[in-house]
This record gives structure tokens, sequence and C-alpha cells, in this order.
């Protein structure tokens, strides 16, 4: 231990020594007369070296001015964002439907739920935007401002088809948000996300806008998303996805896996035309044209000559629809909205929900390779009838697959309608399709009622299997309410 404190103090004092050399000798200018009798005093005056800190490099700039960019964003937008905390009463244990969604808050307690998620405000007077599932079933909503005001919000309206949802707060003269125009986005672009996931209030992450017209997530029957690989969490839902101008992109609203990088928002063409026409009218009105429609896979291009694979193939128009009084079929890829060109079906969707109801549109259109055009007259969007299934199962059956197609299929007695519940058209139904077979991999199901095989009206089992025969065939068949085209084909 001597020895220790010995080197300890030897330290010490000789940096004690070290520093009393440095300041007791003055410069040499400042030494007296006699200094140039000392040779070591007489020796010229070493300069001192050059500072050796590099310049700045070209990117580490850019890389600060990026960062107080996002700085920017967040001290603009976090005064726009609110956090939002629910409660409901359930009967009995376990959430109701949409609660899944929220973070966790602890072991539920009986009889009531807690979750919340985020918010954006859009009106000074107190009406934030958020998800519909966030606010859909709470008995109580509070909200929470960045200024740390706590208040008791009531639902404006609720739009279930797009999972968004208004509600207010008495309040007045707050910050509200500006919508950017999300039609107008690049892939690409920076974007951050503000919310409040796992319950920690106003965290700011930041990434990419990953891509734009993401649809059939199964998330809202109004399928149109941007997609970031911003970080988003349960409890992001309602939050602002915003550019770096700070304004609204999106609304965030689900994830694929958690930490995997997948994000989705409701694009700010959709949430401000949702949110105006709850505030203003309580309700939402959207165009609507009546007919099912899907992609154009590579398989069904070769069906429908000069479609290239762009455009949206119609499956079914429904009797008295707007589509059917314009003279649209089945069969028919709608290429032009209003001049406007559709890539894949999903912009079927986005170009008429631009319209107002009751707004002609010129559709072009192939059929069976030839262009025609029609003149539609849009009408308001019915709330029941979106394509649901019936949530019944056919039977099983113990007929072989068809072929090596992995395909079984009963003729629909009367009888088995009346076990089915089904009172639609067409005349043969799947029962069973072996996982991993071509009937597999094209998508059909068992409960489907095929309806043509090659553009022909199938009325028997013996017309699906003269369709088949050269192991390919068209098929359009009936599933719940809507239709669809497939294409089965052996391997």
């Amino acid at each position: 231990m001597k020895k220790i404190e010995r080197l300890l103090g030897a330290a010490v004092i000789g940096g004690l020594g070290i520093l009393a050399v440095a300041v007791i000798h003055p410069p040499l200018a400042a030494q007296g007369p006699n200094a140039g009798a000392n040779p070591r005093a007489s020796a010229p005056a070493k300069t001192a070296a050059p500072s050796t800190t590099p310049a700045p490099s070209a990117a580490h700039v850019e890389a600060r001015a990026l960062g107080n960019a996002f700085s920017e964003v967040a001290k603009k937008s976090l005064p726009l964002v609110a956090s939002i905390r629910v409660e409901a009463r359930v009967a009995q244990q376990g959430l109701p439907p949409g609660f899944e969604q929220f973070f966790g808050m602890g072991a539920p307690q009986p009889g009531i739920q807690r979750g919340g998620g985020s918010g954006i405000v859009v009106r000074s007077d107190g009406h934030i935007l958020t998800n519909n599932h966030v606010v859909e079933n709470a008995d109580r909503i509070d909200v929470r401002l960045h200024d740390g005001r706590t208040f008791r919000a009531q639902v404006v309206g609720r739009d279930p088809a797009s999972d968004l949802a208004v509600i207010k707060i008495d309040v007045k003269n707050l910050p509200a948000a500006k919508f950017a125009d999300s039609d107008r986005a690049e892939i690409g672009e920076w974007v951050v996300a503000i919310g409040s996931p796992f319950g920690l209030d106003y965290s700011v992450t930041s990434g990419v806008l990953s891509a734009k017209g993401r649809g059939s997530m199964g998330a809202s029957e109004i399928g149109d998303y941007l997609q970031t690989d911003a970080s988003i969490n349960p409890g992001n839902s309602g939050g602002p996805l915003v550019d770096l101008d700070g304004n609204v992109l999106g609304i965030n609203t689900f994830i694929i896996g958690r930490g995997t990088g997948i994000g989705f928002a409701i694009p700010s063409a959709i949430a401000q035309n949702v949110s105006k026409q709850i505030i203003e009218q309580g309700v939402v009105k959207r165009a609507w044209i009546g007919v099912s429609f899907q992609e154009i896979t590579p398989e069904l291009a070769s069906y429908f000559s000069g479609s290239q694979g762009h455009g949206a193939l119609v499956s079914a128009v429904l009797p008295g629809a707007p589509a059917a009084k314009a003279g649209l079929l089945p069969g028919d890829v709608i290429t032009h909205v209003a001049g406007r060109a559709l890539n894949d079906a999903t912009d079927l969707q986005r170009e008429v929900l631009r319209v107002p109801v009751g707004s002609h549109i010129k559709l072009s259109v192939l059929r069976d390779g030839k262009a025609i055009a029609l003149d539609l007259l849009t009408a308001e969007r019915p709330g029941d009838l979106a394509a649901r299934s019936h949530g019944k199962t056919a039977p099983k059956s113990n007929a072989q697959p068809r072929s090596a197609l992995g395909l079984s299929v009963e003729t629909l007695t009367p009888a088995l309608r009346s076990r089915l519940g089904y009172g639609g058209p067409g005349d043969v139904v799947v029962s069973n399709v072996q996982p991993g077979s071509p009937a597999d991999r094209a998508g059909l199901s068992r409960g489907d009622v095929v309806l043509m095989a090659d553009r022909k009206v199938v009325r028997s089992v013996q017309d699906l299997d003269q369709a088949l025969r050269d192991g390919r065939a068209l098929l359009r068949v009936r599933r719940g309410e809507g239709e669809v085209f497939l294409v089965l084909q052996k391997d």
C-alpha cells in the first residue's frame, strides 16, 4: 500500500512540478536585460504548430444539415400531435374487436380494457384525426396534448371503410396541421413518424417513403397505403407521417411484424377528404361504380390480349350499378379513367375515389382486344356492398382430385344449396382443394362456385372437365358476394 501511495504521490507532485515550470517561466520577450547571457534563453522562440484539425467534409456537412432538418420537423410537428388513451367496458375477459392493435398497458383488468394510440390536430377548434380502430369501441377517450394539458374527447364521426375517425376536445386556438399532397410524394424521400408507441408519448422516428399505392392488405375496405421503413409500432396508430416540411403525408395505421421496418399509412389524399367530410357533414360519401376487379397476372394477360398486364380486370358487375348502366361487362379491362392510365387494379379505386358522387367519368376499356370508350355516372358507395364471405364452408367430399390439378367439385343440388345456405348463381361448387396443388396455387378455395370456364358457362361437372382437358382453363368463380377470375393449369 505504501508503494502505491508513493507512486500516486509522485505522479501528483510531478504533475504539479510540470505545471509550476510552465507557469513560472515567462515568455522570452518578457525576460530581463541579462537574458542574453543565458545561451538557452538566447535561442530563437519556437513558433506554434499549425492546427491539424481537418475541415468538415462535404458529407459531414450534409449529414449535419439533414440532422438539423429532422430536428426542425420535430419542433414544428410535435405540438400538432395528440396522445390518446381509451377505455372500454367488456362483459368478459378479452379485448373487443380492434383492441388487439393497441399497445399493452399491464395486465388486463376484468370489466375494463385500456389501450391507446395517437392523433393529429386538423382544426384549431379541437378536431383531431385518428384511426377508427383506436376509438371505435371506446367508452372513454382522453387526449393529452404536447403542452401537457389533458381533455376528455368525444367522437365526431367514424369511417370504418378507410379506418379513420375524428374526435373533438373542448379547446380553442390550437396549432393545426397542414396536409402534403401524397400523390406528388416521391418514393425514397425522407419521412418522419410521430406517435406514442407502447405508450411512449411523442416518439419521433425517421425513414423513407418505401412505396405508394399498396393495396389488398386487408386492413380496411379502402385499401390504398403508403409504405415506410420509419419505425412504427402499436400506439403509433393515428399519428402522422410527415415530410421534411412538417406537412402530413399520411396517417400511420398498421405494420407487418414488429421490427420489420414495414409500416403503412393512409395517404393524405384520403385522410384529408375523409376528415373534412366527417367534420362538415358528419358522414363520408364516396363515388362508386359497382364492379369487382382484380390484377392482371401474367397468366391472365395471355387471355386478355392488348392489356400487357396493365389496367384493372373487371371480374363482376353488379346489376343496376353505374358500371352496368354504362355497359361494362365481366372480362373488360379498364385501362384509363378520365384520361389517366391505370398501372394496376388499385389505380381504378384510387381514380374513382378522386371524383365526387354524381360525376361523369370517361372510361377507356379493352374488350376482346378492341378499345372502346364508355361514359359513366358515379353513384354514392353503399355501405353494405363490400364483398364478404358467407362464413360457411362447403362440406368435405370423398371425390378424388381431377387429374393432377388437386381439385374436387360437386353439383350444387337443392339439398346442397340448402346445407350451404347458398342461393346465388352457378351449378358447380369446389368441395376440396389439395394443399400445394395447382388448384391451391391458382387461388381456388372450398366453397367457390365455378360460373365459367374458358368464357363458357359451366352448368355441370362435365362442362368443367371438358374445359380442363388440356390441363389449363380460365375460370370465373363466385366467392361470397364477389366474383373473381383465376387461371388453373397443370405444373
